[in-house]
């Protein structure tokens, strides 16, 4: 029998509806983002970025979600459609896409607050006694039932999930918090450029990760207020928290290991430097992501493809492997491959060496490329001899994006202009 936290945890979530916010655009990861809203971006050799936020509420035993759309989102649309369609209304579970649909105005979705505020209706049809808003843009794994235990427990109107993270990083990027003695949020800051240190702990900061969860006549009674401001930006953080933390009972939740209070993994992938580190990190023997965890997986969906292969074996001609993860369907052949992710379907003809790169669906390496500290948008065919993150000047001058960091973005439409620059 399970005791009476676990049982009151399972009614929370079952009391509770999502709704993922994953119309954003991701304009930090520049032309990665052209053809697919953030949410939509791979990640991890298998998946997609939202399969991360919707596991963590299936596995959590929230299975009322909504997810809200509106950039370049077909990519997105038809991933959940093959992946997360499979919930069956009549037993209480449902994955469904809401996508922008002006059905309170005339306008698009302004900011997080105003996109729930659209769906207003359809979150009131479920019935819910707790809403809770989720970032599609992060990855992370977290147990969301201790997250609604608190909430109830604190008798809150809103509860905020937070991270303790560096000032530096937080700086103009993420909401921050000041909080009291028993976790009750006094000040919050959207995206300050000197973010507030906590008490003790100079350098670091208190910031939202942008997951909040409310009582649901509450959070519609605010987003009514917030839609009759004149001026408002329809956004959580700029309009409604400042305006009801003095007024309401606002807390934080600490994303933190219940066992070992440690901060758990969690990555903004917003920017290609950090998307490319985040992939990187997934190649080390013990990463702090595990995603071979058999009792929180992470569900998507993948094509049926064959096992990968690693052919040749001659020492001028050797396909191997080695520190990398390597999904179906690939084909190494004759080349070597260091401190890299392949999603599925990448063919690496001979002679390459591709080192610390992120090669993401269906890419063609042809003969004799060296490939390092790069990324490689879906479906790029990179022509024969061609040199990614040698020479960076000879990249940007092939028209390449380079980070700060040395990273290389490399795309279909670059090789395109490339290819008609050169003929």
């Amino acid at each position: 029998m399970p005791n009476y936290v676990e049982r009151r945890i399972s009614s929370l979530t079952k009391e509770t509806y999502a709704l993922v916010l994953a119309g954003g655009r991701g304009s930090r990861l520049y032309e990665l983002t052209d053809r697919r809203a953030k949410p939509a971006t791979f990640f991890g050799g298998k998946f997609r970025i939202i399969d991360f936020p919707l596991s963590n509420c299936i596995n959590s035993g929230i299975r009322r979600v909504g997810i809200a759309t509106q950039y370049k989102s077909h990519s997105l649309i038809r991933h959940v459609n093959r992946g997360w369609g499979h919930f069956k209304k009549e037993l209480g579970e449902s994955i469904e896409i809401l996508p922008a649909s002006q059905q309170t105005g005339d306008g698009w979705y302004l900011g997080t607050a105003n996109a729930v505020f659209q769906n207003i209706d359809i979150i009131r049809h479920e019935l819910p006694k707790y809403v809770m808003i989720l970032s599609g843009d992060h990855v992370y794994r977290m147990d969301y039932g201790p997250l609604l235990a608190q909430h109830v427990a604190s008798e809150a109107d809103m509860t905020v999930c937070c991270i303790e993270t560096s000032v530096e990083e937080a700086a103009g990027q993420f909401g921050v918090m000041t909080v009291d003695e028993d976790s009750r949020v006094c000040r919050f800051d959207e995206k300050p450029a000197n973010p507030s240190e906590v008490p003790g702990k100079p350098g670091v900061t208190l910031a939202s990760m942008g997951n909040y969860v409310f009582n649901t006549e509450f959070l519609f009674e605010q987003l009514e207020k917030d839609a009759a401001q004149e001026g408002s930006s329809g956004d959580f953080g700029n309009d409604i928290i400042p305006k009801i933390i003095e007024s309401h009972r606002v807390f934080a939740f600490p994303f933190k290991d219940p066992d070992s209070e440690k901060q758990p993994y969690w990555r903004d992938v917003g920017t290609l430097d950090s998307f490319w580190e985040a992939n990187m990190e997934l190649v080390a023997p013990e990463p702090q992501l595990n995603m071979y965890d058999e009792s929180w997986p992470i569900w998507t969906y993948q094509e049926q493809t064959a096992p990968a292969k690693f052919v040749f074996d001659q020492d001028e001609r050797r396909g191997i492997a080695i520190d990398s993860t390597v999904s179906g369907g690939v084909v190494v052949s004759g080349s070597t491959v260091k401190r890299s992710l392949l999603f599925s379907k990448v063919r690496v003809n001979s002679y390459c060496d591709i080192d610390e790169s992120v090669i993401l669906p269906g890419v063609i390496i042809n003969r004799n490329c060296s490939i390092k500290k790069a990324i490689i948008d879906r479906g790029s065919v990179i022509p024969e001899g061609m040199e990614i993150g040698i020479n960076h000047d000879n990249d940007r001058a092939n028209g390449f994006r380079v980070t700060d960091k040395g990273v290389v973005l490399v795309t279909i439409g670059m090789l395109d202009k490339l290819k008609s620059k050169n003929s």
